[in-house]
């Protein structure tokens, strides 16, 4: 039997310290063998069974979030589902959302320009939420510094007002521990944490479908959707999928592998590995003299004033980013100790 350290050894091998998940993830060994195949038997015009690739990337998805998978939309995009979710709020409606949050996830509700959007700090989001709320919507981790949102106080506050709980799980689905079934609408792009292509996205919608109009329905859309390629689609589908998007499906054909090898390590042992990890790096730091952000629980560190040593470090071959000055490394399933005191090392000169 594999252990987490050997599976992980054979689906990864970084020519680099990379440590810059939070933008992008690694992909797996199997899922680019998988998408060489898709690729090569499409220009054979014998191309696989995509479509089946993308319910088999719903269904795994869906375990992972801990939903059942009729409540799971597949699409391409967080700012595509942040729209959907804002079109069907009604003029003058409150949305609250965390000062700075990732702008796919806000900005759909401000651009309605009929909407009452109300921004406070994150730590101050849950005893904002007030009579007359309509939505909370924030990222369950914070893009810019890995901050992690008390998502259970938000929750409640939420339902004590009888507002709704709009989660960006972007930077968080793959490693935190976290049901997609205590909030009405979760949306998560999967080539971060979730190490997929980019182009593939999940929505999580409310067993009644929480009220979401079918603005951009196609014919995937459809109950029958072989059966809804022409004209108006006359039956949309009883499950989320009448919001898929039309799927990137080789994007898709890689998802179903990298989805497939979350389930295989589990989500508590990732976790378990990247907060090691990211905790190692905070205390270098503090050794350093520098002080990162508080993010308690976090895999992402980010660290003020150090943001111009990105370039540096890149030349050096440690990969990270620089967000507003600050640096931020991300830790992951493929990372290792050795990563940690490379940075460290690299920071130290």
């Amino acid at each position: 039997m594999e252990t987490f350290e050997s599976l992980v050894r054979t689906e990864f091998a970084p020519k680099n310290t990379y440590l810059n998940t939070a933008s992008s993830g690694l992909l797996p060994a199997r899922t680019v063998a998988a998408m060489h195949t898709a690729v090569e038997a499409a220009a054979a015009g014998q191309p696989t069974d995509m479509f089946g690739d993308v319910e088999a990337s719903r269904a795994s998805f869906a375990r992972l979030a801990g939903v059942p998978v009729g409540r799971v939309a597949a699409g391409a995009s967080v700012a595509v589902y942040s729209g959907l979710v804002a079109a069907s709020l009604p003029a003058g409606a409150e949305v609250l959302t965390a000062e700075g949050d990732f702008s796919s996830l806000v900005n759909p509700f401000h651009v309605r320009g009929d909407l009452k959007v109300r921004s406070v700090p994150l730590e101050r989001v849950a005893e904002a939420v007030r009579p007359g709320t309509a939505l909370v919507a924030v990222s369950a981790a914070q893009s810019a510094d890995g901050r992690v949102a008390d998502l259970p106080a938000i929750r409640a506050a939420a339902r004590e007002h009888g507002a709704r709980t709009y989660v960006d799980a972007s930077q968080a689905a793959g490693w935190l521990d976290f049901t997609a079934d205590a909030y009405d609408y979760v949306a998560a792009v999967a080539f971060k944490w979730l190490v997929c292509p980019r182009g593939v996205t999940f929505l999580v919608v409310p067993e009644d479908l929480g009220g979401l109009p079918s603005l951009f329905a196609g014919w995937v859309a459809g109950e029958r959707p072989w059966d809804a390629c022409y004209g108006p689609v006359e039956e949309l589908a009883h499950s989320a999928r009448r919001f898929d998007e039309s799927p990137a499906l080789f994007s898709y054909a890689g998802a179903r592998r990298s989805l497939a090898l979350l389930e295989e390590l589990g989500v508590d042992a990732v976790r378990t590995h990247d907060l090691a990890l990211a905790d190692r790096f905070r205390d270098g730091l503090h050794d350093l003299g520098h002080q990162p952000v508080p993010a308690p629980g976090s895999p992402i560190v980010s660290v003020p004033g150090l943001g111009h040593r990105q370039s540096g470090l890149s030349s050096a071959g440690v990969e990270v980013s620089d967000r507003a000055g600050n640096l931020r490394a991300a830790f992951h399933l493929y990372n290792t100790i050795a990563d940690v005191d490379r940075l460290l090392d690299v920071l130290s000169s």
